[in-house]
């Protein structure tokens, strides 16, 4: 048997080659992506209080997401996003983690979603209406606005409309808190602990009223109070969905958003593909499913910007990956976004192509993980395309948009984020 090698850590070489990642544009994903091409896919990065362990490409990923993933707990009691979540379904494992999901999985069942289109539709035209023809607008900030109401509406059937411009503070509080940065260098405590507080106080109000007016509904929310559920396990589910649902939702629109206007020749065909539905009525789930082009764009842009872009794991016995040695209690991370822009399975992995995605074209198993894999993929998978394609279906056949500052780079936050932000004008069509 051949014998584990121990991960190699940045030489010179691989460290200069980060050094000029870190003052680019594509700041830390590229340096890390730089320490991939000269190290391989395993490698250790060493820094005060932080060693983890990064996986990337294929085999690898396949490992961490299938026969090894009883050995990567989810779940890190020193990390914000546990103590913020306390027992959401992202952060069990295990018999709990399964329980939960079996709870969970309806309110996300392909059947349910299609009966989300509505509701996206509508928030959708929501938003639209607010803006003023003519204006520049952020569309990172307008796509969470509006992947909030739609989250909230779909799955705990609640209009977020009078509550979302007093707790969209508290929200991006609570995400810059969580974000990685915040694991190495501490955040803003107090206000994290009062925008916290402020979300609780919400969300625990909503629980309170549908326990005393109970709709009869079949959204989660219900679900789960049917199901004799207690409100801190049930406020933990909502919180898990209400953040995760929202904020990969508006890293997806925004960049997909984003790569169209860098790319405004393809504006054309994705408006003729909305000018295919009624302008007065939602589309039927069959026409959803119809918007071939629509679905390559957004898998491209999943593709180039995954919104959770690493997966945070802690080993909990010793593994052997690669032919690497992982001891018991490592960090690891395995990185989506290096295994997306492998040069070995995608060529030219910068460039930014549909076409890679159009019928009939495969893909290496696990090269493309944007909603990971294994038996812990996504459950908010098919609600998440549905919710894309719907939104931008929308959003074409009723403006036109144009891209005012290209000048944007990749922000490691909660999710993967464009920054400064997507500014676009709105024209209506």
């Amino acid at each position: 048997m051949n014998k584990l090698l121990t991960p190699p850590v940045p030489n010179s070489s691989a460290g200069l080659a980060a050094l000029k990642e870190l003052i680019g544009p594509r700041n830390l994903l590229g340096a890390l992506s730089a320490m991939r091409r000269k190290l391989g896919n395993v490698f250790r990065i060493r820094l005060p209080g932080f060693s983890p362990v990064f996986l990337s490409g294929r085999e690898a990923a396949h490992f961490a997401l299938t026969e090894g993933r009883s050995a990567l707990n989810w779940r890190n009691e020193s990390d914000p996003v546990t103590g913020l979540l306390r027992h959401g379904l992202l952060v069990e494992d295990g018999e709990a983690h399964d329980s939960l999901r079996r709870k969970v999985m309806p309110a996300l069942h392909r059947q349910q979603v299609a009966g989300y289109i509505n509701k996206m539709w509508r928030r959708t035209e929501q938003v639209i209406n607010s803006w003023e023809p003519g204006k520049t607008y952020d569309m990172l900030v307008e796509m969470r606005k509006l992947a909030l109401l739609i989250v909230m509406d779909t799955l705990f059937d609640v209009d977020m409309t009078p509550d979302l411009e007093r707790l969209f503070p508290s929200i991006l509080d609570i995400l810059k808190f969580i974000s990685p940065g915040m694991w190495l260098l501490g955040g803003p405590r107090k206000r994290y602990e009062a925008s916290s507080a402020a979300i609780d106080a919400y969300l625990y109000r909503l629980i309170r009223e549908r326990r005393v007016h109970p709709t009869g509904g079949s959204d989660l929310l219900s679900g789960l109070i049917a199901d004799g559920m207690h409100d801190d396990l049930i406020r933990d589910q909502m919180l898990t969905l209400f953040i995760a649902g929202h904020d990969t939702s508006t890293a997806l629109l925004a960049w997909t958003l984003f790569l169209v206007g860098s790319h405004p020749e393809i504006q054309p065909t994705l408006q003729a593909g909305s000018d295919s539905l009624d302008m007065a009525s939602p589309p039927t789930p069959e026409q959803v499913e119809a918007l071939v082009y629509f679905k390559q764009v957004i898998d491209e842009s999943l593709r180039l910007y995954p919104p959770i872009h690493v997966g945070n794991r802690q080993s909990t016995q010793d593994l052997a990956v690669c032919g690497y040695a992982i001891p018991k209690g490592e960090r690891v991370m395995v990185s989506i976004y290096a295994t997306q822009h492998d040069e070995a399975h995608w060529p030219e992995p910068e460039r930014f192509d549909p076409q890679r995605f159009a019928p009939g074209r495969l893909h290496t198993p696990y090269t493309y993980l944007p909603f990971g894999g294994g038996p812990r993929n996504c459950l908010g998978a098919n609600f998440a395309q549905v919710e894309a394609k719907v939104v931008l279906a929308r959003l074409f056949q009723r403006c036109q948009f144009v891209l005012t500052n290209r000048r944007v780079h990749v922000h490691m936050g909660a999710t993967l984020e464009p920054r400064p932000g997507v500014f676009m004008q709105v024209r209506v069509r």
